[in-house]
């Protein structure tokens, strides 16, 4: 009994030396591009984009198998920013994803909610809470606005409210490329 411990003693660090050896020789690293990708694009994982979340769409933009112009909760910002890192040139948004929204939060009316727990199921970011025939609420810090919550609501008790624009929130808006300077030097001078 005394040899059959000792020989599976032996076995299972053997294994575990082998395992330890090969993970750390075999070790794959991230694609460092994906990640600074990732990190430029809103988080919002709502899929409009048509990858399962931003980091999907990352990899796909770092692999060269998707336009930098797929992501309307980042809107303009967010390609000018892709395209700066990617050294590409900027592209309007495609209109067949969407377009350009201001940002929004998602709130549920309380007293009108069946606590269905559908909303729950379709947030990929876990910002709503509530169990099952009790009233549900969400986490305004975790919304991102994508309104996947809304189409499975059978009360329609959801609704997207704007986001205040304050001090934190504010971005300075970008340049239009269509418009000519209005300040400048007169021809000549």
């Amino acid at each position: 009994m005394l040899i059959a411990v000792a020989v599976i003693s032996v076995l299972a660090l053997a294994f575990g030396l082998l395992l330890g050896f090969s993970a750390i020789r075999f070790r794959v690293e991230g694609d460092p591009i994906a990640d600074n990708i990732d990190a430029l694009l809103p988080q919002t994982q709502c899929g409009q984009c048509g990858y399962a979340g931003c980091r999907p769409y990352a990899e796909a933009i770092a692999a060269d198998e998707a336009d930098i112009n797929l992501c309307p909760p980042g809107g303009e910002a967010t390609m000018v920013a892709l395209a700066d890192l990617l050294g590409r040139d900027p592209v309007p948004l495609d209109a067949e994803i969407g377009e350009e929204k201001p940002r929004k939060l998602a709130v549920i009316r309380e007293a009108e909610c069946i606590g269905c727990t559908l909303c729950i199921q379709a947030c990929p970011v876990d910002a709503i809470l509530g169990a099952a025939k009790q009233m549900h609420t969400v986490i305004a810090d975790q919304c991102t606005g994508c309104e996947l919550c809304l189409p499975p609501c059978p009360v329609e008790c959801i609704d997207m409210v704007a986001v205040k624009q304050t001090i934190g929130t504010w971005k300075w808006p970008l340049p239009s490329t269509d418009e000519q300077p209005s300040v400048g030097l007169a021809p000549g001078g």
